[in-house]
């Protein structure tokens, strides 16, 4: 089939079909726009796709939940999955010195050898009385963030091991800014209650959560879609994006969408690169924007596996996995009956040793991770698989706020807007993505 030179009078574009470009359209269509949505990959999804084969189904982007504070998003998420949908009661662990230790770590502390849950609680109170006396300097980086509410013992045992293992990044050239609201503050008395044995839960807002029954989370994805699914084009890379008179030229290099107007879902990176006439100094604050890469090694297992929705890995001796969830502790229907899912987690930079790792080699490390825990022997799996993902978290390194400001601005002056996780350049959930949807929706209708 030949597709036509140009698409005329379009007067919306929206660049990337994830989980932010496909609820965008899904808004502004029920709004009446007149829309496109571009996106690169043969099939729609992002970092919410799923991959089913040989009866096994997983996220391509990693475990993902469906949770929110956000009751409207909320809201939103489960009606797309009604009557799809399993809901589920977390039950999450972290691995430490050979034992499953409850989650969040801070509640747990009474899963802890004796000298490590006296050197978490005590450190615990100093710190507490010593900020209340005015005795320690407000804190300057994550790293220091993370001792002044936790205290020592927490911070040395998990808290920075596990957050330097997940961002590749030291802690200590880590912004803060971004820390109140995504990782809470542990009440004083709940802290104290763990360590003496008094059961307590902490981030209570996903303590609860929903997957959808069949079809992995793309089905989220596939349910918001589904009312603009004949305005996506899958298969258009951006390579050019030019200005012609009051619209906007998109082009792939063999075909050419004019539109009145464009927003962008798709990484920052890849926009500007699309853009001409950037100015150096955007590029260069574009440039120096960290973000981290994610391996995701599937992997499907005769027999049961443990009951536990996910599992954390502070310790890097134990291998390059920073998280192990079971997607077939989510959903019944994600595993061939009398068989399990395990799902691993690699988070990489561009350019360092696991991007060199051929599919074999993280099997085999992922393999060796997973018997050393005591949660699967080489002769239960049945089947395997890689995903890659080039674009999975953004790293707050301290020069951040100074260069997403310039990129953001630059976008801005343009008449660009940036909606979503890459696009914003933020750590967003899935319902983080949707606010921002929500939001620019309303102050930007069609």
């Amino acid at each position: 089939m030949i597709r036509p030179q140009t698409f005329e009078a379009v007067k919306t574009a929206i660049l990337g079909g994830g989980l932010s470009g496909l609820t965008l359209a899904r808004l502004l269509y029920k709004q009446g726009a007149d829309i496109v949505v571009l996106e690169a990959e043969p099939v729609y999804g992002g970092l919410c796709r799923s991959r089913t084969k040989d009866g096994f189904t997983f996220d391509t982007g990693g475990s993902h939940i469906i949770f929110s504070r956000d009751t409207e998003v909320l809201s939103f998420m489960r009606e797309m999955i009604a009557g799809n949908m399993q809901e589920n009661a977390r039950n999450t662990k972290i691995f430490y010195k050979d034992r499953y230790v409850k989650y969040p770590f801070e509640n747990g502390l009474a899963d802890l050898p004796a000298e490590d849950r006296f050197f978490c609680i005590s450190e615990f109170v100093k710190t507490l009385l010593s900020v209340e006396k005015g005795e320690v300097a407000p804190p300057e980086t994550f790293r220091d963030w993370i001792y002044y509410t936790f205290g020592k013992g927490i911070a040395e045992c998990y808290m920075v091991p596990y957050n330097e293992k997940i961002w590749k990044y030291p802690t200590h050239h880590m912004s803060l800014h971004w820390v109140d609201g995504r990782i809470p503050r542990p009440p004083v008395d709940d802290v104290i209650k763990s360590a003496i044995g008094i059961p307590t839960e902490g981030y209570t807002h996903q303590s609860v959560f929903s997957y959808p029954l069949d079809g992995g989370i793309e089905a989220l994805v596939k349910a918001i879609a589904r009312p603009v699914e004949p305005f996506i084009r899958t298969g258009f890379v951006v390579r050019s994006i030019r200005k012609k008179g009051k619209a906007w030229l998109i082009s792939d290099g063999k075909e050419t969408i004019e539109a009145d107007r464009i927003i962008s879902t798709i990484p920052v990176q890849h926009l500007l690169a699309a853009l001409e006439g950037v100015p150096e100094d955007v590029r260069k604050a574009c440039g120096a924007l960290t973000y981290n890469s994610l391996v995701c090694v599937n992997i499907g297992v005769r027999g049961t596996v443990p009951d536990y929705s996910w599992l954390y890995i502070p310790d890097p001796v134990l291998g390059k996995t920073n998280r192990v969830s079971f997607p077939s502790q989510y959903s019944r229907h994600v595993a061939p009956e009398g068989c399990s899912a395990i799902l691993a987690e690699i988070t990489y930079q561009p350019g360092d040793p696991v991007a060199q790792m051929s599919d074999n080699d993280l099997l085999a490390e992922v393999t060796t991770t997973l018997g050393t825990m005591g949660l699967v022997t080489p002769d239960r799996i049945i089947f395997s698989s890689v995903e890659r993902q080039p674009f999975a978290y953004v790293v707050y390194d301290r020069d951040y706020q100074k260069n997403i400001a310039i990129v953001r601005d630059y976008c801005a002056s343009i008449g660009i807007p940036l909606v979503g996780r890459f696009a914003q350049f933020e750590y967003l959930n899935m319902d983080g993505c949707i606010r921002s949807v929500l939001d620019f929706v309303q102050a930007h209708p069609a």
